[in-house]
């Protein structure tokens, strides 16, 4: 027997008894919003009219696959829940449908002269809005409708100024508390991980608020708490190099990931706001990794800014010309607030730790700003606080942020055993 909670028995009762055109969820991490859709998507395909199309909408495909199509393969099968295909379509409960990201611009030309009878999205605030006005005029058949999901961001996004317009809209509010299904150890260790951060109203309380004043509150409060003399075991480590400009410097990180991708240990820095030329550049960072291999850190890569490939084929060069075996790579740069909310989840569950001799990362966490003038959340780059050591610590671990995430999520080791890559 499938349980629902009172807050999705109510969504339910308002979305499916009774119809709107936008039916919106929104607001905890793992409150029950999305489990819901589970259900509902395969009703409303099987209801849907048959001549409109029917398309699900998320952040990338990927996420998309991940968050929804994944987890309905589960309740319902492969024989009814189907892998998106290189022509975006993906067999669902008996009816060819179509799946896109739409986290960019050039998505919205996939969506022109399509009518749509149902679409389903999901994370709709990470979405670009010209992809999200251009589905308003698809929605065209009659009875047409939209279910979708998000947790809240600040208060002036465009997807928060659609919830308070006058469209025919349902929504309705999770927080954290809302699951009674969840265990109450978790939620604890939930609410501990965002504590004293933005993300603590958002993703625990499901408000729509502004990032302000410092981002990492839980270091900048307590900084011995994560601050370690003698550096625990590690399975391998990365470095992550940022390379300065005009008004920035040259950071380097060595980072030590533990055993099971259990935690993250920042060993080793170096910052410089020296002026050099490439030779004396390439010259400092074969110093550097020379020094971690000395001290008998297995490093496995090396992520640079993606930026700078010039400057990054002499760091290759330079170190295959000193017998150093350590390849460089191009750093992912991801969104920003994805690295910063990676940090958090490290620093609430006390899985982050730095060396007591890495002055410049101990500083550069301690005053981290969020940039007050931009609505966006930014972190703040006006040269009064440390963001290169930041830069360089994030591309260090950025590869292996998922497998971390995934480890403490479930509780365990994420790759199954305790072998480094």
């Amino acid at each position: 027997m499938i349980n629902f909670s009172p807050k999705q028995k109510e969504v339910w009762r308002n979305t499916i008894l009774q119809h709107h055109r936008w039916n919106i969820s929104y607001g905890a991490v793992r409150s029950g919003k999305t489990y819901l859709d589970y259900f509902k998507i395969p009703y409303r395909i099987r209801n849907a009219r048959t001549d409109g199309l029917i398309l699900l909408l998320g952040n990338t495909k990927g996420t998309l696959e991940r968050n929804i199509l994944d987890p309905l393969r589960q309740i319902w099968t492969p024989l009814l829940v189907g892998h998106i295909g290189s022509n975006n379509k993906v067999q669902l409960f008996g009816r060819e449908c179509y799946a896109l990201g739409a986290d960019k611009i050039n998505q919205v030309s996939k969506l022109q002269g399509a009518g749509l009878a149902y679409a389903y999205g999901d994370e709709v605030t990470t979405w670009s809005e010209d992809v999200f006005q251009m589905l308003k005029s698809r929605l065209d058949k009659p009875g047409s409708c939209f279910d979708g999901t998000c947790n809240p961001d600040h208060p002036q996004h465009w997807f928060k100024k659609f919830l308070d317009s006058n469209a025919d809209i349902y929504s309705m509010s999770f927080t954290i508390d809302d699951n009674p299904f969840l265990d109450p150890v978790f939620i604890e260790n939930l609410k501990r991980e965002y504590q004293g951060t933005v993300y603590y109203d958002r993703f625990i309380l499901g408000r729509w608020v502004a990032a302000q004043g410092i981002i990492y509150r839980i270091f900048a409060d307590n900084p011995e708490a994560f601050i370690v003399d003698k550096a625990p075991p590690v399975a391998f480590c990365t470095i992550g190099l940022d390379f300065g400009g005009s008004k920035s410097g040259h950071a380097i990180q060595c980072t030590g990931i533990e055993p099971g991708f259990h935690g993250v240990v920042t060993l080793d820095e170096d910052y410089s706001k020296k002026e050099m030329d490439p030779d004396q550049l390439n010259a400092w960072v074969v110093a550097f990794v020379k020094k971690q291999l000395k001290a008998g850190y297995r490093v496995i890569e090396i992520f640079a800014d993606s930026a700078e490939q010039v400057l990054i084929r002499g760091a290759r060069n330079a170190l295959a010309k000193a017998r150093v075996g350590v390849p460089v790579r191009n750093a992912i740069k991801g969104p920003v607030v994805d690295r910063i909310r990676f940090y958090m989840v490290l620093m609430g569950t006390g899985r982050y730790k730095v060396m007591r001799h890495c002055v410049h990362t101990i500083e550069a966490f301690s005053t981290a700003l969020w940039d007050d003038k931009k609505l966006e959340d930014t972190r703040l780059d006006d040269g009064t606080t440390n963001i290169d050591t930041l830069d360089a610590q994030e591309y260090s671990t950025e590869k292996y942020q998922r497998q971390i995430l995934d480890m403490i999520i479930l509780g365990g080791d994420a790759s199954g055993n305790t072998k480094a890559p």
